[in-house]
């Protein structure tokens, strides 16, 4: 697996470190809404590249997904090689000093379009996963909950020929594997009464949950400003927020390396790695250096109409 810091000691400049500082200084409660970039230096592959294109194919849609056999043959596989990179992945730096900064109340909720589940396991409370948890799995029949990894060993039991297939893994447990016999391959059933199984996840096309939209509407009215980290907002499910931010008058700031589809409306702009960038503001602020305090390996927890 990649070293999930492959880059521990990147400067950040040191103007941009300042301005970052001072709007976080300025603005005590913010809505941070975090994506695929946050979580790339443990290992999982991002989805988009600095100008926010697509790295891969584009991911199943929900309809797909639902009406052909072949396009979920096809899902579950990519699924059974890819998953277990995101099964193994552990909370990096960003995710902890995104923890401490809520832990010292700097952070009025922290919205994410990971399905990783990494901030909850480095200590962030409260956290709203707009696209749902790639940990669990549900019976579109009995509404049965099942563990990812539960489902796992069924499918490597149904399927051994695809034990030992090598492909390059993906966004959110996803692989770049074309396989020759995926007509022969086992989609795996609801253990509970054998009906259809869909990831807890939201796929393209598929609508986020209100209730998790409204929660983050409702904690969005209630902060000073919006710190995205680590996202292209290149879908709308994110972007929405800073669209409304800008309505309600409220400064958006953005660090990510590379492109944003709300460039032209933020306020800052700091292109850093998140790691070294969040570290450095946490010293700033004289927060406890949160580098020594990661969580081990666990269980791990796509859209979207909406990273």
């Amino acid at each position: 697996m990649t070293d999930p810091d492959p880059s521990p000691h990147v400067p950040v400049d040191p103007a941009s470190l300042d301005a970052l500082h001072a709007f976080v200084e300025r603005h005590p409660r913010l809505f941070v809404l975090t994506g695929a970039g946050i979580s790339t230096d443990s290992g999982i592959p991002g989805y988009r590249d600095r100008n926010g294109q697509w790295m891969r194919t584009a991911p199943i849609q929900l309809q797909e997904f639902l009406g052909s056999d072949a396009a979920r043959r096809r899902y579950w596989a990519r699924s059974m090689i890819g998953w277990p990179v995101v099964g193994r992945a552990s909370p990096n730096r960003s995710h902890a000093a995104l923890a401490r900064l809520g832990a010292a109340g700097r952070i009025e909720r922290l919205v994410t379009q990971n399905v990783d589940g990494l901030h909850q396991r480095a200590g962030s409370a409260d956290v709203i996963e707009l696209h749902g948890g790639i940990g669990g799995v549900t019976c579109l029949d009995c509404g049965a909950q099942h563990a990812r990894a539960a489902i796992q060993t069924q499918l490597e039991a149904e399927n051994p020929d695809l034990l030992d297939a090598r492909a390059e893994p993906a966004a959110d447990g996803d692989a770049h594997l074309e396989w020759h016999a995926l007509d022969t391959f086992r989609v795996p059933a609801c253990p509970a009464c054998g009906g259809l199984l869909k990831p807890s996840v939201v796929f393209f096309g598929e609508n986020v949950p209100r209730e998790r939209v409204a929660a983050a509407a409702a904690a969005l009215d209630a902060a000073d400003a919006v710190l995205v980290v680590g996202s292209s907002l290149m879908v709308y499910s994110g972007y929405r927020f800073c669209v409304w931010a800008q309505a309600q008058s409220k400064p958006v700031a953005a660090l990510n390396l590379g492109h944003t589809r709300a460039d032209p409306i933020l306020t800052l702009k700091v292109e850093a790695p998140c790691g070294p960038a969040l570290d450095a503001l946490n010293a700033r602020l004289g927060l406890a250096d949160a580098l020594n305090s990661r969580p081990g390996p666990a269980d791990a927890n796509t859209e979207r109409s909406s990273t």
